[in-house]
């Protein structure tokens, strides 16, 4: 049931946790991850820090945001359950954010609790990391797809365009793994800052480095491989995707050439903190980007791959009647 009001909310819902993302970057770009010690939900043992240094505030904002965004996604859900029927799509995308809103929060819990924050190097943040970003990621997906919905937008049919489905899954998981190595190289240039690109290189190289250096090779490699294939999305959908599929696949195109840009600029400046969350902005961007234009062409898989392989042949059989 498509709903302009629920719409706007939804799309707000999404930009708000746009900002907690953000700001949830800048807390570990700029080591306050334990600003408020080994303490959750509550900061350094109570509900409103007192006298609080700069690390707890920033760590302190960021939990206050991320609540709100909780309590937004909470309302988001109840109001698509309450308008939709039980089975709706636009409800169980609401719900799904819901779910992962509540696991975003026992991921950040856990990355507190562990104290795997700060200065810890350990293969165990990385990969703690790793999954906050992939379920942060679905999160993203779950609000723009509920949004979609709610703006009068079908519900995908994957499996009525299985070829175009694969495709545009082949992409997302692609851009979940670049996302993923991508946490992982910020976490490095985080604890391991270089002076220079040229010992950045030879951190990268060197068999005796730390290993979350020498995992910064690939986030480049598979940026690069995966942004080809994003660019050459409109071309893959092709014809009869419509209009609607059509901008946004040109749209995280575009992105990805910015991005592609921005990185570039990142490795030069030896990853100022600035820009390290313009380059996570546009990287969650290309995904909400290509999450939708799969909804858009999805949805109108009816009006594609129709059954053209078959036709002659029964049309063959017809006439040798």
């Amino acid at each position: 049931m498509p709903s302009r009001r629920l719409a706007r909310f939804a799309w707000a819902v999404l930009g708000w946790n746009l900002l907690v993302v953000l700001w949830g970057a800048y807390v570990r770009a700029s080591g306050s991850g334990a600003g408020c010690g080994a303490h959750w939900p509550l900061c350094n043992g109570v509900v409103v820090p007192r006298a609080p240094e700069l690390a707890t505030l920033i760590e302190f904002t960021h939990r206050l945001t991320s609540g709100v965004a909780g309590l937004l996604v909470l309302g988001l859900a109840a109001w698509a359950w309450r308008i939709t029927r039980p089975g709706a799509a636009l409800r169980r995308a609401a719900l799904a954010s819901l779910v992962f809103m509540v696991t975003e929060a026992l991921l950040g819990a856990a990355l507190v609790k562990f104290e795997l924050v700060a200065s810890d190097d350990s293969l165990t943040r990385a990969f703690s990391l790793g999954a906050h970003l992939v379920n942060t990621f679905l999160l993203l997906a779950a609000l723009a797809v509920t949004g979609w919905l709610a703006a009068g937008g079908a519900a995908p049919r994957p499996a009525l365009a299985p070829r175009r489905a694969r495709a545009i899954g082949l992409l997302l998981a692609g851009v979940l793994l670049v996302g993923v190595t991508g946490a992982i190289t910020a976490l490095g240039d985080t604890l391991f800052p270089a002076t220079s690109v040229a010992e950045g290189l030879r951190q990268d190289l060197s068999p005796t480095s730390h290993l979350l250096l020498r995992l910064r090779v690939w986030h480049p490699a598979l940026a690069l491989a995966v942004g080809a294939g994003v660019i050459a999305l409109p071309a893959l959908l092709g014809p009869g995707v419509g209009l609607a599929a059509g901008r946004l696949a040109r749209g995280a195109a575009a992105l990805v050439g910015v991005q592609w840009l921005v990185g570039a600029v990142n490795i030069v400046l030896l990853a100022p903190t600035a820009l390290q969350l313009v380059h996570l902005l546009l990287a969650d961007l290309v995904w909400i980007a290509l999450v939708l234009a799969g909804c858009a062409a999805l949805a109108a898989a009816p009006a594609v791959e129709p059954a053209a392989p078959r036709e002659p042949a029964a049309a063959a059989a017809l006439a040798g009647r």
